[in-house]
Order: structure tokens, then C-alpha cells, then sequence
């Protein structure tokens, strides 16, 4: 009997082969699934850049993805339909996956380890001692960085081959050479800018003294390549993860260092309660956006230069569970017996509409950056049981028991007496004056300009003195501490005073001059030949004196007031 020729045997051997076939198909669809999954999950690495950490919800979300892709891949693209009990287990798996997830969330909560959370943070006790004396103005670092934005702006706004390709980043308070400064460096301003501009890099960075009010541009020889605002491989938060693809890092900014070199800064940090609780420093990832070179430090190894390791929002979320949880999670949302937090300042937008967040000043003390704010009961009653002083390089951090009004009263009290100029104040910095916790801020006009300065006393806050510069406030304000002015003396002595800082030079020729008193003061007016009228208080332009009309001089002058000198 001839088998070849048998039905039977040629029905089963065509059965054998379309069972190979199936699984040849199958092997092959697999393989290709997964080889696509792996291209897709590249790409999304390379764009998304998660640690690959089970510490991090971001790598965990990162692998939900991938299941989902391949998922997605396998059962609409090659539809095999003979292996749904295959996808089912990858499905499973994904489950798995994100029930582990959201577990890691929840045993992550407050609710479970508020002790934990209340003991990230050490703090020790402090003083009134702590707070720095005003033995000059060169520490007292006042303005904010709205203010600093529009001066670095319109420093570089002269500079045209600079302003047309670049703008200028987030500003970052320093200490530099022992004294405090605000740096931001220049950025690309969109993918083309970067484009036409990444083979030479960024060319500079800007400098804003907070005490004098100066802006600065430091152009650099060595332009800088591996910044945030680069793509692709220049991006410096692709470059740092592809060196260190399981490291954690935040805060990634800007500084420089006592030579003026510039340097990019991560801090780096775990979770240390559950998986996703409990964000701990642990050290820095020191990068030259130079050349791109980096360098991993534990805290206790970070130069003295670099001075934000513990950014300071960190640092104020970290005091709230300390000051909130040390006697457990119910009683921070029930009893709230010795609970405290944190001051909150009002925060109005275009519409009018009232907010209220967390904020903080900066204070430069022995070569480092501290930031204080205020800390009050829970309940908010516009007044601080003390305060908080904790150093961004370290994390040290000391609670100063100074009872007074916070920084928003304090804030509304010196907007008070320049009610009819209409100023804003900045958030405060917290100075020690004879002995006494001092606000001392800055005024600003609509357009955000610094006009005036003003010290408030924390226990009195109506105890104010403004001021057209620092030092006059500060030494009018000494003088009300020892009672030898009022409040309302101090302040009649500045409404007399006139703020010099917009003058510029103008010649002019004298039509008229004429006294005139007003409220016992003696003011000398000039007319001149194109009808201009400029006034001032007689003592202060005593050498008009020898001026005849008809004679051609110099004043400075803001088109109201002037001086002649």
C-alpha cells in the first residue's frame, strides 16, 4: 500500500503543517509585538526620561505604559486570536501592576506614618540672636523676583544680537563672594532659537544685586551647551539621566561659583517612607554646562559655594508635617493641639479673586542662603508665635520664638503709610535691629518698579517707617526705637523727602523765579523759557542763590521736582 498516496496521511500531514505555520506566525507575531513595544518604550524613555527606581511613581506609571503598548500591539495590530489567554496574563500582570501602584500610594499617606513625616525635618531651637544685626545693608537682600526679572530684562533688552535669540531663565538667590545676588541664565527661546544657536551655546548669564538694585550680563569666552532649554541630547535633564539612569533628582537650577563659573545643580533625594513618601535629600549632581562633565556628591560633599541643596519650598513642606504631625494625623485634622504651620500670604489676580500660599524671604548669613518665614497657629489669625530660619545648603533649620503680627500685616502696614501712592509691598526679609525682629521690605510701584523701603516692627507693626532708599529707613527707624521720633514724624520726614533715583540732567534757561510757603515749608519754583515749571524745598537747592533769571544751568530733574547742585 502506497502511504503517499493514502487520504488519511495527507490530510494529517497538511494538518501538521498549518499547525506549524500557526506557530511559526505566532513565535513571529510575539516577536515582533515585543520588538516594536522595545522601540515604542525607547522613544517614551527618551522623551518621559523616568528613573528607573521602583521608588518612583513615574517608573511605575513607565511600566504601565509598556504593558499597555504591547497589549495594544498584539491584540489590535496582529489580532492573534489563539492566544488570548496569553494576553490575558499580560493583562494581569498589568493589574498587578497597578494595583502595587496605588498601594504604594496610599501606604505612602500621612494618615499611616504621620510620625515619620514630623521627623524628616530636625529643628533645633533658635534665638532673636539668630536673626542677622544690621551692621550695614550689603546682607539685607530685599527684592523679589519679579522685580529682578524686569531689570535683568531690560539689561539685556539693549543688547540686540542677545535679546533676539534668547530670553533670560528662573532667577536663583545666592551668596557670591559674601554678598547676596539673584542669577538667571540666558535660554533658548523656542526649538528654532536652539536650532540656529547650539553650536555655539549660550553665551551668558545675568546678575541682579537685590541691595543696590543693579543688573549685570556676564558674557562668557566658553558658551554653555547642556541646558534644560536644549533638545534632544543637549538637554540637560537627558544628559544627567542617561549618566545616572536610577538616580532620583529635582530642583535642577542655576548657580554660579566664587570665580563666576557657571554650574548646573540637582539635588538628589529617595523616598523614605513606603515607596513614594518621604522625599529625603541625599545629595547633588554638580554639572559644567559647558563641556558637560557632572559630578555625584553626597550631601556632607557639596562645595561651600553651591548654596540650594534643600530648595526651599521642600524645606517649608518638611517644617508643616514637623510642626503639624508630631502628635499624629487625627490631631492634625481634629484636636490640633500644638499644631502650627507655616505663614500664608494674600494673593490677588486680574479679576480681584483672593488666594493664599506659602512663602518665604531670604537672608544672607556667613556665606550661605537661609529663608525664613513666619509660623503661625492653624487657625490663621494674622499673627506668628515666631519663626523659621533654615539654610538651603545643609538643610539646619531653627525655630525663633518671637511673638508679633506676620508677614501679611506687616506687608498691609507698610502699604498703609503710601496708601495715596498706591505701592505694593514685597513679601519681607526678617532683620535684627538693637535687638529688636525687624520686617524690613520693599515698596513697588504698578509696573513693578522698587520706589520706596519700608521697616515694621514684628511685636508693634504699627511701628512703620518708609523711606526712599535702605539706609534712611533703616536709621529712621533706629530713631523711632529709641523714641527720639513718632511714627508720624518719621514718615512727615520722608512725604518732605523726594525720590531722587529717576533724575536726569537737563540745561535749561530761567524765565522766573518765585518763593513760595506752604505749610511752613519754603519751596523754590522755576519757570523756565519753554513755560516747564520744576519746584523744591529752598533748603535743598540753597545754592539757587546766585541764580538770576536769564542765566542757563543744569538741574536734575523727574520733569516735577529738581535739585541744583
Amino acid at each position: 500500500m502506497n502511504i503517499q498516496k493514502n487520504p488519511q496521511f495527507n490530510q494529517f500531514s497538511r494538518m501538521k503543517l498549518h499547525q506549524e505555520n500557526l506557530k511559526n506566525n505566532t513565535v513571529m507575531s510575539y516577536v515582533i509585538g515585543i520588538v516594536i513595544t522595545l522601540v515604542i518604550a525607547c522613544v517614551g524613555f527618551y522623551f518621559f526620561l523616568p528613573a528607573i527606581n521602583l521608588k518612583s511613581i513615574q517608573f511605575w506609571a513607565f511600566l504601565l505604559g509598556v504593558g499597555a503598548v504591547y497589549l495594544i500591539v498584539q491584540a489590535l495590530v496582529f489580532s492573534v486570536r489563539k492566544e488570548k489567554e496569553n494576553l490575558k496574563k499580560i493583562a494581569l500582570v498589568e493589574c498587578i501592576l497597578f494595583v502595587c501602584m496605588v498601594l504604594g500610594s496610599i501606604t505612602s499617606m500621612r494618615l499611616f506614618h504621620a510620625k515619620e513625616y514630623s521627623s524628616i525635618l530636625k529643628v533645633d531651637e533658635g534665638s532673636t540672636e539668630d536673626i542677622p544685626s544690621v551692621s550695614g545693608t550689603s546682607s539685607i537682600a530685599l527684592m523679589d523676583t519679579a522685580s529682578a526679572e524686569k531689570l535683568g530684562d531690560r539689561k539685556i533688552g539693549s543688547l540686540s544680537d542677545v535679546v533676539s535669540q534668547f530670553n533670560v531663565g528662573e532667577y536663583m538667590q545666592i551668596d557670591y563672594q559674601n554678598s547676596p545676588i539673584k542669577v538667571a541664565p540666558l535660554q533658548y527661546d523656542g526649538f528654532f532659537k536652539w536650532f540656529g544657536n547650539h553650536e555655539n551655546g549660550i553665551p551668558g548669564y545675568v546678575k541682579v544685586n537685590p541691595v543696590t538694585m543693579d543688573a549685570e550680563y556676564v558674557s562668557m569666552t566658553s558658551k554653555m551647551k547642556y541646558v534644560p532649554s536644549a533638545y534632544f541630547n543637549e538637554n540637560l535633564e537627558r544628559h544627567i539621566r542617561f549618566t545616572y539612569p536610577t538616580t532620583m533628582f529635582t530642583n535642577l537650577h542655576f548657580e554660579i561659583d566664587e570665580e563666576g563659573n557657571p554650574w548646573y545643580i540637582a539635588s538628589t533625594y529617595t523616598n523614605s517612607i513606603s515607596l513614594f513618601g518621604g522625599k529625603k535629600i541625599t545629595g547633588a549632581i554638580l554639572v559644567n554646562p559647558i563641556d558637560g562633565t557632572m559630578t555625584k556628591l553626597d550631601v556632607k560633599d557639596v562645595p561651600r559655594w553651591a548654596d540650594i541643596i534643600y530648595p526651599g519650598n521642600l524645606i517649608v513642606d518638611q517644617y508643616n508635617d514637623f510642626a503639624k504631625l508630631h502628635r499624629g494625623f487625627l490631631n492634625s485634622i481634629f484636636g490640633q493641639i500644638d499644631c502650627r504651620q507655616t505663614t500664608t500670604v494674600e494673593i490677588k489676580n486680574e479679576d480681584g479673586d483672593k488666594s493664599y500660599r506659602t512663602d518665604y524671604g531670604y537672608i544672607a548669613k556667613d556665606g550661605d542662603i537661609w529663608i525664613y518665614t513666619g509660623v503661625t497657629s492653624v487657625n490663621g489669625d494674622s499673627s506668628n508665635i515666631g519663626f523659621i530660619m533654615a539654610n538651603e545648603r545643609t538643610s539646619e533649620t531653627k525655630f525663633i520664638l518671637a511673638s508679633g503680627a506676620d508677614e501679611g500685616s506687616g506687608m498691609h502696614s507698610a502699604e498703609g503709610e503710601v496708601q495715596e501712592k498706591g505701592y505694593h509691598a514685597s513679601f519681607p526679609s526678617l532683620i535684627n535691629v538693637d535687638g529688636t525682629p525687624t520686617y524690613i521690605m520693599v515698596l513697588k510701584d504698578d509696573n513693578g518698579l522698587v520706589k520706596m523701603y519700608a521697616c515694621v516692627n514684628v511685636e508693634q507693626y504699627n511701628m512703620v517707617v518708609t523711606a526712599y532708599n535702605q539706609k534712611d529707613a533703616i536709621e529712621q527707624y533706629r530713631r523711632l526705637l529709641k523714641g527720639e521720633i513718632s511714627t508720624e514724624q518719621a514718615n512727615q520726614e520722608v512725604n518732605d523727602a523726594v525720590d531722587t533715583s529717576n533724575y536726569k540732567e537737563k540745561e535749561i534757561t530761567v524765565a522766573k523765579l518765585e518763593k513760595i510757603d506752604i505749610s511752613g515749608n519754603t519751596y523754590l519754583y522755576i519757570i523756565d523759557t519753554d513755560q516747564n515749571i520744576y519746584k523744591a524745598k529752598y533748603a535743598d537747592v540753597i545754592k539757587m542763590i546766585n541764580v538770576n533769571v536769564g542765566d542757563k544751568i543744569t538741574i536734575k530733574t523727574d520733569g516735577t521736582y529738581y535739585l541744583y547742585e
